[in-house]
């Protein structure tokens, strides 16, 4: 997978995984790693699929209605590339923090919903369900942090209020948190994911 990696000024910090949204590539979120940690390091993924000629994670029968099929096997390509990335770049594979929006944070909560060891945390920007109806690993340990506006088109309150649903059940530690906005993303919730993101590190 096209990518950069940032080598962190501290080897103990998470790695952060960036994952733009659609259209996006893996410069977009590079701002985003600076303002929650500057230290940590950081790989930048740029997604496989192309819609219209845009870069997305996998791909969608329409809006809001993803490929469940592509979806499963773009979520496994990107787990086996951590493993890779991980081996290659010599950062700690249990100790990466995911940061995506909108498509990159669907395709982070993917990697939770299928497999319980791909990352440590996540920060989601405007998340969706990725799949419903299956059942989770237990994610006891895991926080995950959803940033949403109360106003956003795409993704409309109850979707996020049923993605925290479904973590927690599968005993992750959810935080939601609302900004009075759309789906853009915001300097806001950036700060508050900061914010966050400094309470789990400890």
């Amino acid at each position: 997978m096209k990518h950069i990696f940032q080598k962190g000024k501290k080897q103990t910090k998470p790695t952060l995984l960036l994952l733009h949204g659609t259209g996006g590539n893996e410069l977009d979120l590079l701002p985003l790693a600076g303002m929650i940690d500057d230290e940590a390091s950081v790989l930048s993924v740029r997604g496989n699929v192309l819609e219209n000629g845009m870069p997305r994670f996998f791909r969608r029968l329409s809006e809001g209605v993803f490929d469940e099929e592509d979806l499963v096997f773009r979520t496994k390509e990107l787990d086996e590339f951590l493993d890779e990335a991980a081996q290659k770049y010599e950062f700690d594979r249990n100790n990466i923090i995911a940061v995506g929006y909108s498509n990159g944070a669907n395709i982070a909560a993917s990697l939770l919903f299928h497999y319980q060891n791909a990352l440590k945390a996540a920060i989601l920007h405007h998340p969706m369900v990725p799949r419903r109806g299956i059942k989770l690993p237990d994610l006891t340990g895991k926080s995950v942090f959803i940033a949403a506006g109360t106003n956003d088109p795409i993704c409309p309150s109850t979707e996020s209020e049923e993605l925290q649903s479904i973590l927690q059940k599968a005993n992750a530690s959810v935080t939601l948190h609302w900004e009075n906005r759309g789906h853009q993303l915001t300097r806001e919730e950036v700060e508050a994911a900061a914010e966050w993101y400094k309470g789990i590190i400890g």
